[in-house]
């Protein structure tokens, strides 16, 4: 029997050579099951000061790049749609925000993540269950998202159901009623006035109506 062979019938490798020598050199992010990756990403909502969502925003923006997190923070969002207000008798299209005191931030969370979240000036903590964030679901982040891109404004309409209101143009003009319905993407409102002994629903613009 060859000297070099062991009383298995197998080779010895010289003492010098171990496994790492002979493995293929892979790199180790192929390995590394826990490396992040921007698609693992989820959606999460964190709760700010109400009026101060443009501030934090801007001031995690910083914070992220400044400690190198762009690997696990990826996109913070101040959730807002335009919508057509009244101002002077005029229609304009401002930006409002969709949810006052809460921003969205796309991220993998985890011990440094949420510690550079959560430590955000004025931020107060993020939705979840305790101190465990919970993602937003997939359907409801479109839905949002489409709200945000939306090309045509929605009229902003400061009424609700069975407010009461003055008809102030028109041919009912003065007439007074209560609001039936509101219809935001038209910039209609039914509103049910009385006329001939009975209630009667009138469509109007927005435009058209006054609060009492």
């Amino acid at each position: 029997m060859d000297e070099q062979q062991t009383h298995s019938g197998e080779m010895d490798l010289p003492e010098e050579i171990g496994m790492a020598d002979i493995a293929p050199s892979v790199p180790k992010a192929i390995h590394d099951e826990t490396v992040p990756r921007k698609e693992d990403a989820r959606w999460y909502t964190i709760h700010t000061y109400a009026g101060y969502e443009n501030a934090v925003e801007r001031n995690l923006k910083q914070r992220i790049e400044s400690l190198g997190m762009e690997g696990k923070i990826f996109d913070v969002v101040v959730p807002t749609e335009k919508k057509i207000r009244v101002k002077g008798g005029k229609r304009v299209v401002e930006e409002e925000k969709i949810y006052p005191g809460y921003i969205l931030v796309r991220m993998i969370v985890d011990d440094d993540s949420w510690f550079v979240v959560r430590n955000t000036p004025r931020v107060t903590g993020f939705v979840g269950s305790g101190n465990t964030p919970v993602p937003m679901e997939e359907s409801e982040v479109a839905t949002l998202m489409k709200r945000m891109t939306a090309e045509v404004p929605k009229h902003r309409i400061d009424l609700v159901k069975d407010d009461q209101v003055v008809i102030a143009d028109g041919p009912f003009k003065d007439l007074e009623g209560k609001v039936g319905e509101i219809d935001e993407d038209r910039g209609k409102v039914k509103v049910m006035v009385s006329m001939f002994g009975r209630e009667t629903p009138v469509e109007l613009d927005f435009l058209q109506i006054r609060k009492l």
